[in-house]
């Protein structure tokens, strides 16, 4: 199979539009074109992993972190990313990486934390803005289904755990076409009345050359007319974290060590217990401090993450348990992630998960 029907396959699940503005998903090195016989998964692209691709004899590396975040001006070998870059050329492996974008979907990095916790009721801690927007089009009472149905299978009128959402109410359309023309129906230099549709529905603002696509070779009309609005509301399965709750309350410390061995930490720096037992749990896999207020504002008797810095554990203020299991550990199961999308959607692609430990932190105990 070719590299880009794989890339394009993640890119469904993980549009490349949700990564953060300082990121670097995507194709890094590699042609969309080449054939791929085995892809190697992986959370970090090192030189080892890179070396291990060419000896397994895999095409490409799938990465959740990019190896390169910022454009690179020379490549002599001094570092280490110089390195990985030049050694995947030589060999003619392609590196793809899938980040931020993997974090902010409702199924991606943090759902597979509250699975390996075994979380009920999860939904996106702090969901984006800006994301979406909204179609406003007017079509021909007999061609409205023909329309709507076209824009639901680009990818419009999805709510959550609804599809096929839209309003329409009818009207009356008029306009009149010049000598050149071609009107479907009426008669060019003549005012025509048509009984309408206006139809509205939602779309996410990524996928508006595809919905404006569909609209237009779906649309009798000559000239399709159109609105669109860019929208403020929340995407609620696109954002930062997830919060969910466990079946049975535990006492904090009882929680930590099954923390622990779920999430196969070495060790937990944690706040002081608040004296309250754990129930609901707030996750964000790698650097998550930024999320600790929406942590709070949800309820979470316990927040996990990683990175926290010195000071910020001091806003915790008691009012919640910050557990900072270490960067590798909290996104170590994102390769398992990988490995289940990939292999759901191509059954016969032979996959395998890195045997080599890229977590460049060691643990003196």
């Amino acid at each position: 199979m070719k590299l880009s029907q794989l890339t394009t396959y993640l890119e469904i699940l993980a549009p490349l539009a949700y990564q953060e503005d300082y990121d670097n998903a995507g194709l890094i090195v590699g042609n969309p074109d080449q054939e791929i016989h085995q892809v190697l998964i992986s959370l970090d692209c090192t030189e080892a992993v890179v070396d291990e691709a060419i000896h397994t004899n895999c095409q490409v590396i799938i990465s959740h972190h990019p190896i390169v975040f910022k454009g690179l001006k020379k490549f002599n070998s001094k570092t280490y990313v110089e390195r990985v870059i030049e050694k995947a050329i030589r060999n003619n492996i392609a590196i793809y990486a899938i980040h931020t974008n993997l974090d902010n979907v409702l199924n991606g990095v943090n759902a597979k934390i509250c699975e390996t916790l075994g979380l009920d009721n999860c939904r996106i801690l702090s969901p984006k803005q800006g994301l979406l927007k909204k179609l406003v089009t007017y079509a021909p009472t007999s061609h409205t289904d023909q329309v709507r149905n076209a824009l639901f299978h680009a990818g419009a009128g999805n709510i959550g755990n609804y599809s096929e959402c839209s309003f329409i109410a009818e009207g009356t359309g008029t306009f009149k076409g010049n000598e050149d023309s071609d009107p479907y129906v009426g008669e060019p230099g003549k005012r025509h009345t048509e009984e309408e549709t206006r139809i509205e529905t939602i779309y996410p603002a990524n996928l508006e050359s595809k919905i404006l696509m569909a609209l237009i070779l779906a649309h009798p009309y000559e000239e399709v007319a159109y609105d669109l609005y860019t929208l403020t509301n929340q995407h609620q399965q696109v954002g930062s974290g997830m919060i969910g709750e466990l079946d049975i309350a535990m006492d904090a410390e009882i929680f930590l060590y099954q923390l622990k061995e779920k999430m196969q930490a070495q060790v937990i720096r944690h706040t002081a217990f608040t004296g309250k037992q754990i129930k609901r749990v707030a996750v964000c896999g790698g650097s998550g401090s930024f999320l600790l207020k929406h942590a709070i504002a949800g309820g979470a008797d316990v927040f996990i993450t990683a990175d926290f810095k010195y000071h910020d554990f001091f806003n915790a203020e008691g009012k919640i348990m910050i557990a900072d299991i270490g960067h590798f550990e909290s996104e170590q199961f994102t390769q398992q992630l990988l490995h289940e999308m990939i292999q759901k959607k191509f059954t016969d692609l032979p996959l395998r998960l890195t045997s080599v430990n890229t977590n460049p932190v060691r643990y003196f105990i």
